[in-house]
């Protein structure tokens, strides 16, 4: 390398040209940048405790078609930057994260939008059903945000993995058994009652909830993650011993839903427990679950403001817009 390069004396800066096609491009960042970050977590145990998390990261800007290019480099150095301060000391939480760095994005790329997510594995302690062991479980917690450099939006959410059973199969199984037992000779009110008794079969599978608050009110993400397992037929854990697996998959069976159940149970439950949310917080919630029988997978979401689920519950008809919204417009609002 000669001096003039060691020198940084190079002074024509070629992102700022105009580019040979000029359109612009919605985003253009860095993907798949892995740090460890320390976040406060308001838990049970201890509020305001601190912990590590193993957080990967997306970072973009919006590029007008003026110009030929972003400064990548900028984007490592804004999050090397930002790295500093929260390993100097602790982050409030992931959703902040993210809104301090798409401001710093914003500001750093002279954009009129940049977009931050952030993906962040953090433990849980939990309790098996019935051996009270305690394990713990991983999560994945998730903070978006955008802003025009002045202003930001943002979301949080967690994922979180179940199981559910097929409510048409164990219906088909149910029908099954009530003609086998009168076949043998039982009554039908004998069949009756033996198959509301009997725990009954069904496919079942493991799934994965996706749920993502958009609002300023600061959320637990434990809270979060209690909705989305309660949507699905039984949470699942790490570990079980055989008094516990035999709880799981009674509770499963005993609560067959469809991947459409269990966003709308999961919807249910932000109406019925997150009340301090105001109406224009945007609520999206799905379900994919990975079936066990077939080789496609089952999916199934909502994206909407929190007023139109909340009238919707109430019996009253949502407004036209809540069918079309998604996260990415609700986010976009903010330009």
């Amino acid at each position: 390398m000669d001096s003039n390069a060691r020198g940084g004396r190079f002074k024509l800066d070629v992102q700022n040209l105009a580019p040979s096609t000029r359109i612009d491009l919605s985003r253009v960042g860095v993907t798949g940048l892995k740090r460890i970050l320390r976040l406060k977590r308001d838990i049970r145990a201890g509020r305001g405790a601190h912990t590590m998390f193993f957080a990967e990261m997306d970072m973009f800007a919006y590029l007008g078609s003026e110009r030929s290019g972003v400064h990548m480099s900028r984007f490592i150095e804004n999050i090397e930057d930002i790295a500093a301060q929260v390993s100097s000391g602790v982050s409030p939480d992931i959703e902040t994260l993210a809104e301090r760095m798409a401001m710093t994005i914003a500001r750093a790329q002279g954009t009129e939008r940049s977009e931050v997510r952030i993906r962040a594995q953090f433990p849980m302690a939990r309790r098996a059903p019935v051996s009270d062991s305690e394990v713990e479980d991983l999560y994945t917690f998730i903070g978006i945000a955008i802003s025009d450099g002045n202003a930001t939006k943002r979301a949080v959410g967690v994922e979180v993995n179940g199981f559910t059973s097929c409510p048409c199969a164990r219906e088909m199984v149910s029908e099954y058994a009530r003609e086998t037992l009168i076949a043998a000779g039982y009554s039908d009110s004998q069949a009756d009652e033996i198959t509301s008794i009997v725990p009954l079969a069904s496919h079942n599978q493991r799934g994965r909830g996706t749920l993502l608050i958009g609002a300023e009110t600061p959320l637990r993400a434990e809270d979060l993650v209690a909705l989305v397992e309660r949507s699905m037929s039984s949470e699942i854990y790490e570990l079980l011993k055989r008094p516990d697996e035999l709880s799981v998959v009674l509770k499963g069976h005993s609560h067959p839903r469809f991947v459409e159940d269990v966003v709308r149970e999961a919807i249910r439950g932000v109406v019925e427990n997150l009340t301090a949310l105001p109406d224009d917080a945007l609520v999206f919630a799905s379900q994919e679950n990975f079936e066990s029988i077939h080789t496609h997978n089952a999916y199934a979401e909502r994206c909407g403001l929190l007023g139109d689920m909340r009238r919707e519950l109430a019996g009253l008809a949502p407004s036209r817009s809540a069918r079309v919204l998604s996260v990415e417009s609700w986010l976009g609002s903010l330009l």
